[in-house]
């Protein structure tokens, strides 16, 4: 069985992500036309969005580890851990990442940084203890695959789109609430004309949200397929691969519920959802930042007829 010198390029994954950038920079752009059009003042939010933005995408490693309570370790300090990312770095042709484990017994794993440069593969210590070494190699080449593909910061960037609509909404309903933009009016008329507008840019920021919120899933939908499928043919083993999405799904149902829950923010980065959804086509799977379990092993399976297959 053969094994992949590097990561390859993901086309796919990288039409996905232009596309997807495009359609939210468009739906955006409409929104801040809307806003100059009926002469609300934009400043404050475009200022407010911006300096989110550069904290989201800038600190957006640390702001990660310190919600899982992730922290940096050493080689000394993880000398397995360590040993699994030197040995698919070399294999992968690529610039190691820092390395961090989170102690927290929900079995799980994520990439963030913004760039390869700046990157950090974190695993929990719930998933090490679970897992032997040819899954967790398997699991940690998927991760390794997200920062090849430098998709962490694109979704980082696009879930940040849809707090800005979130935003817009929140200001509207707060200055809604606090008397709207129309100040003091002179006439009814002037008020009327000023609630339509109010209630245009509301409708307006509601739907933008929920379009950006379903690219953004879809996206992350797909990330997730071709992170598997990378990282299966980077160690050359899908079926330790399988084996982990397998085990580690099994093992989300013995960890309580509000743990789940506390985590579940960060599913969206995470190798397998703190909390999946049902197998089967539904609401649930449309609105999941994860393929469902059986598409992943299904993807596997023909990965390991393919690489079993002669030449």
């Amino acid at each position: 069985m053969t094994t992949a010198s590097k990561i390859p390029p993901d086309h796919g994954l990288t039409v996905r992500m232009f596309t997807t950038g495009l359609m939210l920079v468009l739906l955006y752009g409409a929104v801040v036309g809307l806003l100059i059009a009926f002469g609300i003042s934009y400043v404050v939010v475009l200022v407010i969005a911006a300096a989110l933005l550069f904290c989201q995408y800038w600190f957006s490693d640390k702001i990660a580890l310190f919600g899982m309570g992730g922290r940096v370790v050493t080689p000394e300090q993880a000398p397995q851990l360590h040993g699994v990312i030197d040995r698919l770095c070399a294999l992968a042709d690529m610039k190691k990442p820092r390395v961090a484990i989170a102690d927290t017994d929900i079995p799980n794993a994520f990439a963030t940084g913004r760039s390869p440069n700046s990157a950090v593969v974190c695993a929990t210590t719930g998933l090490m203890r679970r897992l032997d070494e040819p899954e967790l190699e398997a699991v940690l080449a998927h991760e390794l695959s997200h920062v090849a593909h430098r998709d962490v910061a694109v979704m980082t960037i696009a879930s940040f789109l849809g707090v800005v609509a979130g935003l817009i909404t929140r200001i509207m309903f707060w200055t809604g609430m606090m008397g709207g933009f129309g100040g003091s009016n002179n006439s009814n008329d002037s008020g009327d004309n000023a609630a339509l507008v109010e209630l245009a840019v509301l409708a307006v920021s509601v739907v933008v949200y929920a379009i950006s919120f379903l690219l953004t899933r879809a996206l992350s939908r797909y990330r997730e397929l071709a992170a598997d499928r990378s990282g299966a043919l980077l160690t050359g083993q899908p079926s330790a691969l399988a084996s982990a999405l397998v085990k580690v799904t099994g093992e989300m149902s013995r960890i309580p519920t509000r743990d789940l829950r506390s985590a579940e923010a960060f599913n969206a980065f995470f190798f397998t959802p703190a909390i999946a959804s049902k197998g089967g086509v539904s609401l649930s799977t449309i609105f999941s930042t994860h393929p469902t379990l059986e598409k992943r092993l299904d993807q596997l399976a023909k990965i390991e007829a393919e690489l079993g297959s002669p030449a």
